[in-house]
């Protein structure tokens, strides 16, 4: 395998500048920590605030966002008679099919077609 594209600058290079993302990810993550404790003193929390000061705004934005406890809801509106308003979800259990296949009651062959297989590819770089 020919690897005339990669060379031993590109790697240190590669690392160096990861590790200085890590780096500059930990400082952001703390700053944006220092940000919503000074807007949770000031103007409470979940609330959105503004602050300008040197020539920046910073802004916290807050979004809401609802679900019901699956549940707890399910057992009150079947309490309630309202089945209408519950979803019944039909979706194949992988642990159950690969299980029969292993038991002989499942061929592969019958489930030609239904397997989904993805990748996802990494890089990494360490130094030796």
């Amino acid at each position: 395998m020919s690897h005339d594209a990669i060379s031993a600058d590109k790697l240190a290079r590669y690392y160096t500048l990861n590790r200085k993302k890590k780096e500059i990810e930990q400082e952001i993550n703390q700053l944006k920590k220092d940000f919503h404790a000074y807007f949770d003193k000031e103007v409470g929390t979940n609330n959105k605030g503004e602050l300008v000061d040197g020539g920046y705004k910073l802004q916290r934005q807050i979004r809401k966002s609802e679900k019901f406890n699956e549940e707890t809801t399910v057992s009150r509106l079947e309490e309630m008679k309202m089945n209408d308003l519950i979803q019944v979800v039909r979706k194949p259990d992988s642990e159950k099919i690969n299980s029969a296949v292993k038991l002989g009651l499942l061929r592969e062959e019958d489930l030609e077609g239904c397997r989904m297989t993805s990748y996802s590819a990494a890089i990494s770089v360490k130094e030796v």
